[in-house]
């Protein structure tokens, strides 16, 4: 899936799954991610390596290797995956390349249905 931002040429998401919450979570605080973000009623969890930053800098393009997303409507500053086991959850419904994200994959979403 492609995601075209003005300051980036593009973001290519190479994987994508629809997931529930606590299952992001735990996945996240084993996988060593250290925050979710939260758009517009929805959390994201992110998998980008070191070199797709270095690639994004040299071309334009911004490689997303793995995206687990889920419906959460009431933005918190925390999940609890267990009790004592949290990962915070970062608000990002104002940073644009999350929301140009978040609309990508719900209009893929939509014209998939």
């Amino acid at each position: 899936m492609e995601v075209n931002i003005r300051s980036t040429k593009r973001v290519v998401i190479l994987g994508l799954d629809r997931r529930e919450p606590e299952n992001i979570g735990f996945c996240a605080i084993t996988f060593g991610a250290t925050r979710l973000f939260w758009v517009d009623g929805y959390i994201l969890c992110l998998e980008v390596y070191e070199k797709a930053i270095e690639h994004e800098m040299e071309k334009g393009e911004f490689y997303i290797s793995q995206l687990c997303y889920a419906s959460f409507p009431k933005y918190t500053k925390v999940l609890e995956i267990e009790k004592g086991t949290q990962i915070p959850i970062v608000n990002a419904s104002d940073m644009r390349i999350y929301r140009e994200i978040i609309r990508a994959i719900l209009g893929r979403e939509s014209n998939s249905s």
